[in-house]
This record gives C-alpha cells, sequence and structure tokens, in this order.
C-alpha cells in the first residue's frame, strides 16, 4: 500500500514559520489545502541557538491533526527527545549525525517503536558520515543552511548544495536503496522545480515559501500548483 512518504515532491510544512499563536487555525488551512505532513523542529537552544516551540505544545497538536508529523530533531543531547517523540506519537524522526555517538542504535531504537527514522546532516557535514548506516536510513535531511541562521540577514544556501544533493542521489541510487532525499533551508520555488522531478522526495517550506496573514492560502496554492507542474501524472 502507497504511504504519503512514497509520494513525490512532498511538501513538509515548518511549523515553525506558522503563526505561534494561532497554530491550530493554521494548521486547519493546510489541511484545507491538501497538505499531508508537518514539519516539527525541535531544538534546545544549545545545538541550534534558538529554542521556539516546546514538547507539550507538539503533544497537544498531536491531539488535534492527523497530518504526518516529520519531526527534525536539532539538539546536543537527543535521548530525552527522542523518548517524548516515540511517547507522543509522532510517524518520522530524523536527528542529527553531528550529536549522536551512536547512529546505529538511534535508528534501530526508532526503528522498534514502529516509527520512521532517519540521518540529518548540517551543510559541512560529509555524506562519507552515512556509509555504513545508509541502508537503514528511511530519509537523509540535507541542511542547506546552518541551523537556527535562518533569523540571519543574509543567510544563504551553502554555494556547494547542489553538489552534496546530486551525491546524495547517487549513494542511494548505487545501492539500489529507497531511502528518501530532503532538503531543508531557503526552500524556493525554483529548488522544488530543479529537483523535486526525481532527485528530492521531501521539501521543507518555510518563509520563503509560505506568507502569513492574507497571503498565506494564496502561497500555499501556488507552492500547490507547482508541485503539481513537477510531479505531471507521477502520482496517478
Amino acid at each position: 500500500m502507497r504511504t504519503i512518504w512514497d509520494k513525490p515532491c512532498m511538501y513538509t510544512p515548518s511549523l515553525i514559520t506558522l503563526d505561534m499563536c494561532n497554530l491550530e487555525s493554521q494548521i486547519r488551512i493546510l489541511e484545507a489545502e491538501g497538505l499531508e505532513m508537518l514539519h516539527v523542529d525541535i531544538l534546545d537552544g544549545h545545538f541550534s541557538p534558538s529554542m521556539p516551540l516546546g514538547l507539550e505544545t507538539v503533544r497537544q497538536l498531536r491531539a488535534k491533526t492527523d497530518l504526518a508529523f516529520d519531526c527534525h530533531v536539532m539538539v546536543t543531547e537527543q535521548d530525552y527527545f527522542v523518548d517524548e517523540l516515540l511517547d507522543i506519537g509522532v510517524q518520522q524522526i530524523v536527528f542529527h549525525a553531528e550529536t549522536q555517538p551512536h547512529i546505529d542504535g538511534m535508528l534501530n531504537r526508532i526503528h522498534a517503536k514502529g516509527v520512521r527514522a532517519g540521518v540529518a546532516l548540517r551543510p559541512a557535514t560529509p555524506l562519507s558520515t552515512l556509509e555504513y548506516v545508509l541502508e537503514k536510513c528511511d530519509t537523509v535531511l540535507l541542511m542547506l543552511i546552518n541551523p537556527g541562521y535562518a533569523f540571519v540577514k543574509g543567510e544563504k544556501m551553502v554555494p556547494y548544495a547542489e553538489r552534496k544533493i546530486l551525491e546524495l542521489k547517487k549513494m542511494i541510487s548505487d545501492r539500489g536503496l529507497s531511502t528518501k532525499i530532503s532538503l531543508d533551508g531557503r526552500i524556493s520555488p525554483e529548488v522544488v522545480q530543479k529537483y523535486g522531478k526525481d532527485i528530492a522526495d521531501q521539501f521543507v517550506l518555510g518563509s520563503t515559501c509560505f506568507k502569513k496573514g492574507d497571503e498565506m492560502i494564496p502561497s500555499i496554492r501556488e507552492m500547490m500548483r507547482i508541485r503539481e507542474s513537477v510531479i505531471g501524472g507521477c502520482e496517478s
């Protein structure tokens, strides 16, 4: 049976770009516009120098929506956060290789609970980190800007982003794997158009794509239109 994780060019809107004072109503808009998953960034203020969202908020949202929760754990000490997310009932947890001393073990730990598991890499972390665990990854998330610095004026997608994306795609294809590629950081309509057809599988959408207030729905509809143009009849 095909799941949302098998669909091409999927959007996973970043929760932290929504209106924090009106999260439930914002979630209802995403549902009504046909989005199927939500990107939940978990930050500790240490690994990533910001902390906009608490676990209790995630727990309460889980009870209010059927959207799949695609969680990105950007923390120094991972065990507590991963255990809490597993208890909350999320669908995917992607953790950072840079702060996990037992990557293989953490993948096993998440999979044992029936949850999709993957590894995230900061821009400068080499793909060689994945050499012996790629087969166990449901998803690899590539950060295309430095985590936690999206607020910095002028912070742009790293210049070597394309090379890294294409090299990861080749690694996966050469091994005959079904591992998904998720791209995060300054994702624009142009990025979706460039990589959405047959390279990347999931795109974390933030303020570059989604507007707030009265412009939110039109901006979502434009991104959905772009997705349709990219995938053509791929979902039929």
